[in-house]
């Protein structure tokens, strides 16, 4: 991970966990502008038409283009679709089958790379998606106490809040962060088959010094759009104290697919 790379946690939102992707970013070679020149000083008068460049410049339109192929290759997906698909798949190895590193040498974290590292040809067949439709993204606003105001500039004025606001944890997102856990938690998440018919069993990660408990452990789905939900339970080990975030995953499989949802928590 590059040193300029922006960082998590999110200081906004905590239970949502920041970064999402990570793609290229340094030293790629692309094509430039001629109305600036390759260093963009003032007294540099060369112009070339490609240039090595570093950045999100660079990594967001890996990521765009890898959306580009997903919707053209998947119509009907929805943009909640399509980014789940790119992170559920994403890697957290290198080429050389070892873990992300830092700037420093150091193993990395989802705080630096989010789901890992975007891999397009998983991502087209990601098997199962966590999907979110306008209406939850309504919901989310509410729960960061947006005003009606505020949400009619999004929803022409036809929504209104839910009685009972939704805990931003359980918003259907393809990773879970639990920003402030006492005793316990519980988080409820629904995916949905994309792929054939077949059964997917959890394989678990826990963070250290958490317990975590899902139920249930296996989905079967019969046909393309089949939707399932599933409880995720986390609770303090006895007997150890810490207070930085720790890290973990949870991945269903039905042998071919591996579908990843990082598990961050800090107590």
């Amino acid at each position: 991970m590059a040193a300029f790379s922006s960082q998590g946690p999110n200081v906004i939102t905590p239970e949502i966990l920041k970064p999402d992707i990570t793609a290229p970013g340094v030293s790629v070679i692309a094509a430039y502008s001629k109305a600036a020149s390759p260093t963009g000083l003032v007294f540099d008068k060369r112009r070339v038409s490609f240039n090595s460049v570093s950045g999100t410049s660079m990594s967001c339109p890996h990521v765009s283009g890898v959306v580009g192929l997903l919707r053209t290759l998947h119509p009907d997906w929805s943009p909640a679709a399509i980014k789940s698909a790119i992170m559920t798949t994403a890697r957290t190895r290198d080429n050389m089958e070892e873990p992300l590193l830092n700037s420093s040498f150091v193993k990395a974290t989802p705080f630096a790379y989010g789901s890992g590292h975007v891999q397009p040809n998983h991502a087209m067949d990601p098997g199962l998606v966590y999907d979110l439709t306008t209406q939850d993204y309504l919901n989310f606003l509410c729960s960061l106490r947006y005003n009606y105001t505020q949400i009619a500039l999004f929803s022409n004025g036809s929504y209104s809040c839910p009685s009972t606001p939704l805990d931003i944890k359980d918003l259907n997102y393809p990773s879970i962060t639990i920003p402030k856990l006492s005793n316990s938690s519980k988080v409820t998440r629904v995916v949905k088959n994309v792929g054939s018919p077949g059964t997917y069993s959890v394989q678990l990660v826990e963070p250290r010094g958490i317990s975590v408990s899902i139920n249930p452990r296996t989905l079967t789905f019969k046909e393309v759009g089949d939707e399932k939900s599933f409880e995720v339970s986390f609770a303090l080990k006895d007997g150890i104290s810490f207070t930085d975030y720790v890290f973990g995953s949870l991945t269903w499989s039905d042998g071919k697919h591996y579908v990843r949802t990082p598990l961050v928590v800090k107590p």
